[in-house]
């Protein structure tokens, strides 16, 4: 289990708290790709074949560093403009999974070419509430989390870009 100090954790939580709060709105997976930038909160479920050789656009996340097998990962995709960016009900994939231990990859289908940022929460007891002391957190890019910008890295650390095809990314977990 990776350590971090309790202002870290507590910005964490605020990114968790932002996952925790938007509504599920059950979707197909079809409308989970509609090109509209508009279109949000899409849930889906974790299909490896759009990360097949000549599929996308989509995003491979592999996260590293889950701590234990017991309850939910929580990866959601946002368009990387600062007015998306971890705002409650701004996501536009989101996918949930019971956590496994250790490392964990997902395939993020993402509406078109351009850029995004991905947030993912493990909820240790699946209560879906932010759990200071158990649950933890990763960001595209591995940002580092600051008291100065409370806990919310600027959209600017977290972008990246998706063409046509299928980009890896890997993200690696923080917990208390």
């Amino acid at each position: 289990m990776t350590s971090i100090s309790k202002t870290t954790f507590g910005a964490l939580a605020l990114v968790g708290a932002s996952l925790a709060t938007a509504a599920v709105v059950p979707v197909s997976p079809a409308a989970a790709q509609a090109s509209s930038k508009s279109d949000y909160r899409n849930v889906i479920g974790n299909s490896m074949r759009a990360c097949a050789p000549g599929a996308g656009p989509a995003v491979r996340v592999t996260i590293n560093g889950v701590s234990t097998s017991k309850g939910t990962i929580r990866v959601q995709v946002y368009n990387a403009a600062r007015a998306d960016w971890l705002e409650s009900g701004r996501w536009l994939n989101r996918m949930e999974m019971p956590a496994r231990a250790g490392r964990m990859t997902v395939c993020m289908p993402v509406p078109a070419g351009g850029d995004y940022a991905i947030a993912v929460r493990h909820d240790v007891n699946g209560n879906g509430k932010t759990d200071l002391t158990e649950d933890g957190g990763a960001m595209s890019n591995n940002p580092s989390i600051n008291i100065f910008n409370l806990g919310k890295p600027g959209v600017d650390k977290t972008r990246f870009s998706v063409g046509d095809g299928v980009r890896p990314i890997s993200v690696t977990m923080k917990y208390m």
